[in-house]
This record gives structure tokens, sequence and C-alpha cells, in this order.
């Protein structure tokens, strides 16, 4: 049985969009971000030793990371679907934005979201802020040419997408102006309306 530690806008809601889009049965234990229930010993010993989310459960098996958590759904439960083959001219591209989203796009997020709401006013920096903003919206510039001409990022719909296309949204979520980057925002209209995302959102 697959067990999801989830909180609401947070990383996990890549995990719970992934298992909707596999149409896989799973338990949710949801938590309110920053539940002081995360920071407990309880939680630090049997779920997560920094106290995050996402984890997955799977029997035996505690998994942590986003990535490594959509990897390894895949490669246990995803029946070949939604990353391409090898052998696939597409492999490489899907291996390059799999990656790409916690390699360039979120840490400029986190660092964004810690001087804009995670720190008290006091210790908050707009200089800062405003430069992973335009740092972001820089690195988002290759997304937006690898769609041209494409729906997705490696051919059909993968977990790349969820990786990269969830930084994407959250970028446009934060006010990253799009408006000269026409390929990008079409394709977050269009992960936007897929109905696993629309419930893994709304969790």
């Amino acid at each position: 049985m697959l067990r999801l530690h989830f909180a609401p806008r947070s990383r996990a809601v890549r995990i719970a969009w992934m298992l909707e889009e596999m149409g896989v049965h799973y338990d949710l234990v949801s938590y309110a971000l920053g539940d002081p229930a995360m920071r407990s010993p309880g939680f630090r010993a049997a779920v997560h030793p920094m106290g995050r989310v996402p984890v997955l459960e799977d029997g035996d098996v505690r998994i942590m990371e986003s990535g490594a958590i959509l990897e390894y759904l895949l490669a246990r439960h995803g029946d070949g679907q939604f990353r391409p083959a090898v052998d696939s001219a597409n492999y490489p591209a899907y291996l390059q934005w799999l990656h790409y989203s916690e390699g360039m796009l979120m840490p400029q997020v986190n660092s964004y979201m810690v001087e804009t709401f995670f720190l008290p006013p006091e210790r908050q920096s707009e200089v800062h802020a405003k430069r992973a903003k335009k740092l972001l919206g820089q690195m988002l510039g290759p997304v937006n040419a690898a769609l041209d001409g494409r729906d997705y990022l490696a051919g059909s719909f993968s977990a790349a997408d969820i990786m990269t296309g969830s930084a994407a949204i959250t970028a446009r979520g934060i006010g990253i102006d799009l408006s000269e980057r026409p390929a990008l925002a079409a394709y977050i209209d269009r992960l936007e309306a897929r109905p696993a995302y629309q419930t893994a959102a709304n969790l």
C-alpha cells in the first residue's frame, strides 16, 4: 500500500499529481504547511529526519525527495508510462528537464519565498528577493525555448513535466512575467488543465 505524507503548496503536490496521473491508489497523510507535528521527534524518527514532506511509504520502503520519489514510482509502479524509453530520442531531454527544476529553478523560488514569506519582516531583503526573481525569470528562458513547437518537454507528457512544470507553475504564481514567453505560458495553462493536476493541487 502506497502512503504519501503530504502538505498543500509543497513539493508533495508533485507526487500526488504523479499518482493521480498513474491512477494508482494511495493513502494520503496530510499536514498543514509548517505543522508543528512535522517537527516532532516522532515524525523525524518515523517519517523524515528533517521534518519535511513529501515522503512516500511503499510497504517496507520509505523514500523522500520529490524527484527520487517520482523515479521510484515510475520504476516500480509505472508500467512504462510517463517516461520515454532509454533508447528513445526523447530520453536525454527527459533526463535534463526532470532535473532542471531542482538544479536551476527551485533554488531561486526558495530564495524568493524565504525573503518574502518565511523570514520576519525585519530580516527580509528586498534586494535578495528581486535578484532571486530576476534569476528565476532568466532560468525559465530555456524552458520556453524547449517548448517551441511542442506541447511537452520530452515528447508526450512525462514526469519531467511534473518536475519542471510544477516549478514553472509556482514561478507564475509568484508573479514572474511571462508575456515574452508565450510557449511557457501556454504550457502552464495546459498543465493546470489536466484533471490529475487539479486533483493534486486541491488536496
